[in-house]
């Protein structure tokens, strides 16, 4: 399946991005995003992103995605039962 958007020319050039690097990182915050709301998993993601899972789970940082968002109290109780 291809998704197909139209962008302004000059969006890559305002947000100081060669179209290239522009492409490859609207593909990955779509990753980004949809594994940040459950839609998919690290694994599925990084497929969609075009990359492994090792390199997408590294880019998470950059977007303020954390890998697991873990309350305070359910790291507490997977501490007690560890």
């Amino acid at each position: 399946m291809q998704f197909l958007m139209e962008i302004p020319n000059h969006y890559p050039d305002a947000m100081h991005y060669a179209k290239e690097d522009f492409l490859r990182d609207a593909k990955l915050a779509m990753a980004v995003k949809f594994f940040e709301m459950k839609r998919l998993s690290s694994g599925m993601a990084a497929t969609l992103a075009g990359m492994d899972r090792v390199a997408f789970i590294a880019e998470l940082p950059r977007f303020g995605v954390a890998l697991m968002d873990l309350s305070n109290d359910d790291v507490t109780d997977d501490v007690a039962n560890a």
